[in-house]
């Protein structure tokens, strides 16, 4: 998968992640830039997802994981 960064920076409130851990189970965090990082529900990252206005999102492949994707994306 391709994935093109913005060439300049972006300004965000937050920043939910979706990504496996080492035995492959998702776990899905909402951070605050340089103040918390905390872990949300499976049900909280879709709402946000769904109901928030998305600045940006970033795919994660992980080398080796073709059926594995992750997510970042920015509000």
């Amino acid at each position: 998968m391709k994935y093109i960064p913005s060439p300049t920076p972006i300004k965000y409130d937050y920043m939910y992640s979706a990504t496996a851990n080492k035995s492959g189970r998702m776990q899905y965090h909402k951070v605050r830039p340089g103040v918390s990082k905390l872990r949300i529900s499976r049900t909280e990252f879709i709402k946000a997802f769904n109901d928030l206005g998305l600045i940006a999102v970033n795919p994660i492949q992980q080398r080796g994981q073709d059926i594995v994707f992750q997510l970042e994306f920015f509000v």
